[in-house]
């Protein structure tokens, strides 16, 4: 029934999703020519509200807890698990202070309203997936701009989205390269649950009423060997991880 129901209110979801997304690509454009950086990234934090909100329409609630008081003046290494791209957006939101970048293929920056620009211009790293040693080249680039200007990068270790809530192993060179390259950075774990019922049906109809969570972790310093850092960050986010929620 409620997928009967999802067929109706998906179109309306997608029309306030593309409509936020044309809507602020000429004011992000606007902005960065006038403001420079600091214009585009007000601009996308405010973008990624309204197109959590445009979610609302599906039904969607979202809960953010952070317990732990994380830092402004130091770079940050923030590493969840990975459930659908409506994982990025309350990243963003949330996190907003922080100035979080991402690491995303490549084909995320060209053709896509809004997301290209802001992935292009706003620091962010777009890696070929099919080219591991350029996609470490740019992690590493990631890591000396955060590590310069005590910005955060997030970073989705798994690869690839779960599809049905169940963390998947991480694929650690990245993460690593990242450590490697911003080691003054304060390590932040994030468990991500429920995002994956928005797409439970694929990308037509959308899941309805999904209640997303975003538990920050007790935070990591980078220290130690990088193996076992990377073992314990895992641990940590996938100990928040509840498919079953």
């Amino acid at each position: 029934m409620q997928k009967l129901i999802s067929y109706t209110i998906t179109p309306i979801f997608f029309v306030a999703f593309g409509l936020c997304l044309l809507i602020f690509h000429p004011i992000q454009w606007l902005t960065f020519k006038i403001f420079g950086y600091q214009g585009l990234k007000q601009t996308v934090s405010v973008l990624n509200l309204f197109l959590m909100r445009s979610t609302n329409i599906l039904g969607t609630t979202y809960r953010f807890t952070n317990n732990h008081e994380l830092p402004v003046n130091r770079p940050l290494i923030i590493v969840t698990n990975h459930q659908s791209m409506y994982d990025i957006s309350p990243i963003i939101w949330y996190l907003r202070k922080h100035h979080t970048k991402f690491v995303s293929k490549k084909e995320l920056g060209k053709g896509i309203p809004s997301v290209s620009f802001n992935l292009v211009h706003g620091g962010s790293a777009l890696i070929d997936r099919n080219d591991g040693k350029s996609a470490l080249k740019e992690i590493g680039k990631l890591g000396n701009y955060i590590e310069k200007h005590n910005r955060s990068a997030v970073i989705f270790p798994e690869g690839t989205r779960s599809r049905d809530g169940h963390p998947k192993p991480f694929k650690p060179m990245g993460l690593k390269m990242l450590l490697k390259n911003a080691p003054s950075a304060l390590v932040v774990p994030i468990s991500i649950n429920n995002s994956w019922k928005l797409v439970r049906y694929g990308q037509f109809p959308m899941g309805l009423g999904a209640k997303i969570s975003f538990d920050v972790q007790q935070p990591i310093e980078n220290q130690g060997n990088l193996d076992e850092l990377i073992s314990q960050i895992e641990a940590s986010v996938t100990s928040g991880v509840n498919s079953f929620k």
